[in-house]
């Protein structure tokens, strides 16, 4: 084929692949210019809609993100696995001797445990060292011109827009997921106006810049989803083999004496409390897996994010904070989960293999997968991509570890 016609097959190829782009970005500026009137509706100023809209533009990979929420794609065990680990743990003691006045005064104002409210703030920034990237306007301004929900994600946008009009966090420092939670426990902007408060006393309510903030800001946030600071938010039991499970789940709560009666126990063989708080046998992984008795209080860490392997590992991860023991029944998979630490190292020797992955962060993307499931088909193992305990011992033997 001559230069001339490989210039223009490129050309043409540049062309077909900018025009989708290209289609995006005018309906995007279409979209938002028929939101400003929307806007004002809902209390934006139009000096403060067109500042902070001018130099948007969109940001289509959110729209992936739509349907592909780790909570509900990812196996409870390697979800559990890296976000109770025992470097989250141990991070979480020393943020409970840090921040130890502050915790006592929301304690008492708010009636949630400092225990919960580190435990929130573990799982959901690492302790505020991970915040996400994403800025909250681009994403939620895309989000509400492309994809479903865009109703929901529109007050969002409009949401954010009025605090940084309000003046509580600053429009630089407004970055988080892609779907617009923002600040060390993760708000959506609508809950932020709700339930955020100025715990400093600065006039500001800023979940982002002030620790004492965004720790109130969460246990009003339990507070009022119905937290009772006499209950414990469950436990783990052992429910007898042949017992009918077919009313398990978490609303379906029943007294503790129902559930003694049909054989449930504690775990360590102990008796269920007496007189205890109605609770719901909660099975995540089915009856061969762990089994624990929940609470209302379970309920209201459910609240936070609507997924009950996240509610499990706010649960889980405050007991072990209070110096509790990891769950004794094993998850029903002969392939574990990784911590963050063996995340690591999996992708270390990736690395060491010739694998261009970038930093070994212990965050499992693309090119990891890719990565692994390249190993995986060299090992003779399924090349599904998945980062677990199977893989990670064959990459070690591989390497003479």
């Amino acid at each position: 084929m001559s230069p001339r016609i490989l210039a223009l097959a490129g050309a043409l190829s540049a062309l077909t692949l900018s025009i989708p782009a290209a289609a995006d970005e005018g309906a995007f500026a279409s979209c938002l210019a028929g939101l400003r009137a929307e806007a004002q509706a809902k209390g934006v100023r139009a000096d403060t809609f067109d500042t902070h809209t001018a130099a948007l533009a969109p940001d289509m990979a959110v729209i992936d993100f739509l349907d592909a929420q780790p909570e509900f794609v990812t196996p409870i065990w390697d979800y559990l696995a890296a976000l109770v680990d025992e470097e989250r743990v141990a991070d979480g003691r020393a943020m409970l001797a840090q921040w130890k006045d502050v915790l006592a005064a929301v304690e008492s104002r708010y009636g949630v445990d400092a225990e919960t409210v580190v435990a929130v703030w573990g799982v959901e920034s690492n302790y505020g060292r991970n915040f996400g990237t994403r800025p909250l306007l681009t994403s939620l301004s895309t989000l509400s011109c492309f994809g479903r929900r865009q109703a929901f994600f529109r007050g969002e946008f409009f949401t954010t827009l009025k605090i940084i009009q309000e003046g509580h966090v600053a429009p630089e420092r407004l970055n988080g997921s892609w779907a617009g939670a923002f600040g060390h426990t993760q708000f959506m902007p609508s809950t932020f106006t709700r339930l955020a408060v100025d715990f400093d006393g600065d006039g500001r309510r800023d979940l982002v810049d002030s620790v004492p903030d965004a720790l109130a800001s969460t246990a009003n946030f339990l507070k009022r989803a119905g937290w009772q600071a006499t209950l414990p938010w469950g436990f783990e039991v052992s429910v007898p083999r042949g017992m009918d499970a077919a009313d398990a789940g978490r609303r379906n709560k029943q007294p503790m004496a129902e559930w003694a009666a049909r054989g449930v126990r504690r775990v360590d063989g102990r008796a269920l409390p007496a007189g205890g708080a109605p609770s719901g046998l909660l099975l995540p992984a089915g009856r061969g897996g762990p089994a624990f008795l929940v609470t209302r209080n379970f309920d209201a860490l459910y609240s936070y994010n609507a997924a009950e392997s996240y509610g499990l590992a706010i649960a889980h991860l405050s007991d072990r904070l209070r110096g509790g023991a990891p769950f004794a029944t094993a998850w029903p998979t002969d392939d574990p989960g990784l911590s963050r630490a063996e995340r690591r190292e999996l992708q270390q020797l990736l690395i060491a293999g010739g694998h261009d992955i970038g930093e070994p962060d212990g965050m499992i993307g693309a090119r990891t997968r890719e990565a692994l499931k390249f190993e995986q088909a060299r090992l003779g193992v399924p090349a599904d991509g998945r980062a677990g305990q199977r893989v990670l011992q064959a990459l070690r033997a591989a390497a003479g570890r």
